[in-house]
């Protein structure tokens, strides 16, 4: 699969008052937003992982939302769909397991690489200190961080040891839920991965903040910082890697 350009987003909201009985409208206004977000996860996957299955897996997403959607919660329909677009295509993803364990090896090699040199030294290890941990030269470092781009997808989802455990997103508050106080454990959740970040190299930081907390796709950034989105994709990786460490040297479990 060659790599998708990521379409614009598409802003159109539903018919006010929402109306779950014109559920085929709404799907065809929604569906440009579904291919948004396919295509953005898409550019970090590898490239045998089908596009259509992350849309399939999407659309699922966005009927879901219709169906559970709530207009007296105060939220727009475009915020809950979205987020119920991304966890059906991570759901998808997962069930696909489409990660082979050789590359399961590698992540969990330089992730531990990247942990213990940084416990060590009590700084951010460089990539040439990590190949070294690794005995392997720095070219074959970076040709394997480029091939765990979609790996790390679920760093800030899962830190359970190997994958295991429930996600770090089960601590966000679900849009369905009404007790107040998740609001409250999301904040305290956001803060703890801002934390996290103080431990990261300048780029590294940029990138997980305009990623994650701006949303802007790979290559904004790139336009943005004045490198390639192949760059940008590795400092993501990189960042991961050494976020995950800290967030299980916390004891995060999600």
């Amino acid at each position: 699969m060659p790599a998708p350009q990521t379409p614009a987003a598409d802003n159109t909201e539903p018919p006010e008052p929402f109306d779950r009985n014109n559920r085929e409208q709404i799907i065809k206004d929604y569906v440009p937003l579904v291919k948004f977000v396919a295509h953005r996860i898409a550019s970090r996957l590898p490239s045998h992982v089908e596009l259509d299955d992350l849309i399939n897996s999407g659309i699922l997403g966005l009927m879901d939302a219709i169906e559970k959607f709530e207009p007296a919660r105060n939220i727009k329909f475009k915020t809950y769909a979205e987020l119920r677009i991304k966890g059906a295509i991570l759901d998808g993803l997962r069930d696909l397991d489409w990660v082979p364990r050789s590359l399961r090896r590698k992540k969990k090699d330089i992730e531990g690489a990247y942990h213990s040199l940084e416990q060590q030294m009590g700084r951010a290890a460089t990539d040439e200190e990590v190949a070294v941990h690794l005995g392997i030269p720095l070219e074959e470092l970076h040709k394997n961080l480029d091939e765990l781009k979609g790996v790390t997808l679920g760093t800030f989802v899962e830190v359970g040891e190997d994958g295991e455990g429930e996600s770090l997103i089960s601590f966000v508050p679900d849009p369905d839920a009404e007790d107040p106080h998740q609001t409250f454990q999301a904040s305290e959740i956001k803060e703890i991965l801002r934390t996290a970040m103080e431990v990261l190299p300048k780029k590294e930081k940029f990138v997980v903040q305009l990623y994650y907390f701006d949303e802007l796709t790979m290559k904004e950034i790139g336009t943005l910082l004045n490198i390639t989105e192949s760059r940008v994709s590795q400092l993501h990786t990189k960042a991961m890697l050494r976020l995950r460490g800290k967030l299980l040297e916390q004891q995060i479990r999600g």
